[in-house]
C-alpha cells in the first residue's frame, strides 16, 4: 500500500522519480525501489515525501480514496452563488477558518485565465505597512 501511495502521489504532483529523488537527496533507483515495494523509506523520508506531496504521513501510509485528499492548508468550500443583490455569500466554514466576520473588507484579485481570489484587506495593509517601515529603516541607514 505504501509503495502504491508513493507512486500515486508522485503522479498527482506530476513529478518524475528523478525529481523526487533530487528533492529528497536520494537516488532515482531508491525511489523506484520504494514504488515497486522492494524497499520502504525510513521515517525521515516518509516525512519528507509527505511534505513534498503536501499531505500528511498518515495519508501516505494508509489506503486512501484519492478523490478526498486535499493538500494541507488547501480547501475547496464548494460552489458559491451570486444572489439577487449581486452579493457573494462566503461559506461558514471558510469564514471560520479565515476569521472573517461582518464588516470585514476583502480585496478581490482576478486573472482572466486562472480565476478570482479574495484577500483579507487587513493582511494586505499589514504587509504594505511592513514594507513601508522596512523602506524607512533602509533609507535611514543609507543616509549615514
Amino acid at each position: 500500500m505504501l509503495n502504491d501511495n508513493i507512486k500515486k502521489f508522485r503522479k498527482i504532483k506530476k513529478l518524475t522519480q528523478e525529481q523526487v529523488a533530487e528533492k529528497l537527496n536520494v537516488s532515482r533507483q531508491t525511489v523506484s525501489k520504494w514504488e515497486s515495494g522492494e524497499t520502504i523509506p525510513d521515517i525521515y523520508n516518509c516525512c519528507e515525501l509527505a511534505k513534498l506531496y503536501e499531505i500528511t504521513v498518515d495519508d501516505l501510509l494508509n489506503e486512501q480514496k484519492f478523490s478526498n485528499i486535499n493538500p494541507k492548508g488547501k480547501h475547496i468550500f464548494g460552489l458559491v452563488k451570486i444572489d439577487d443583490d449581486n452579493k457573494i455569500i462566503i461559506p461558514k466554514k471558510a469564514r471560520k477558518i479565515f476569521g472573517l466576520s461582518k464588516g470585514d473588507r476583502l480585496l478581490m484579485l482576478g486573472d482572466e485565465e486562472t480565476g478570482i481570489a479574495l484577500v483579507k484587506s487587513k493582511s494586505l495593509f499589514d504587509f504594505a505597512h511592513d514594507i513601508l517601515n522596512s523602506k524607512e529603516i533602509t533609507s535611514g541607514e543609507d543616509d549615514k
